[in-house]
């Protein structure tokens, strides 16, 4: 199950892909797709925290993403009992939110789109958990910094929603 845990932030992706492009035509479901989405990754997560337990050995692999020459650039993916944790515990944090969110967003006409944000943000974060090197990290931090601005700045067309996405790009 280690070797494949690569596929857990893929799965918050799959939903927001779903989302983002059939969401007008699902409506009310999109909701239960980024649900079954982060429970699927909760339980794989779980599975992996629970073999790490029984001993598991870490796992690592770093496909060369970009040859520059002498500089090489992998997109790899790093798992151990760290990693292990902290995937429970963004699979758990997001599913609950997910949950929570069904109740707070209920009769938003952007219900889809929402979700689909969520689902972008999950996947941008156990990214982050398992990045193995300095360029993963960095391209998975600002996937987190862009999915935190759409969902800050979620109701643009109030000023004080348009003001806030704006403001989470400003450093101080």
């Amino acid at each position: 199950m280690i070797n494949h845990a690569y596929i857990i932030p893929f799965l918050p992706l799959a939903a927001f892909a779903v989302n983002i492009f059939f969401g007008k035509k699902l409506k009310g479901v999109s909701a239960y797709i980024g649900i079954a989405a982060v429970s699927a990754a909760f339980l794989m997560s779980l599975s992996i925290f629970f073999a790490f337990l029984g001993g598991a050995q870490r796992f690592e692999v770093n496909p060369e993403w970009l040859n520059l020459g002498a500089v090489k650039f992998g997109m790899g993916f790093l798992v151990d009992g760290m990693t292990s944790v902290m995937l429970i515990v963004v699979t758990l944090v997001s599913l609950l939110v997910q949950i929570y969110s069904i109740g707070y967003m209920h009769g938003d006409p952007r219900y889809p789109r929402y979700y689909a944000y969520l689902g972008l943000f999950t996947f941008s974060m156990l990214l982050l958990v398992i990045a193995n090197n300095f360029a993963m990290m960095f391209v998975s931090w600002e996937l987190v910094g862009v999915s935190s601005y759409l969902l800050i700045g979620f109701w643009f067309e109030k000023k004080i929603g348009f003001r806030c996405g704006q403001e989470s790009f400003h450093y101080k």
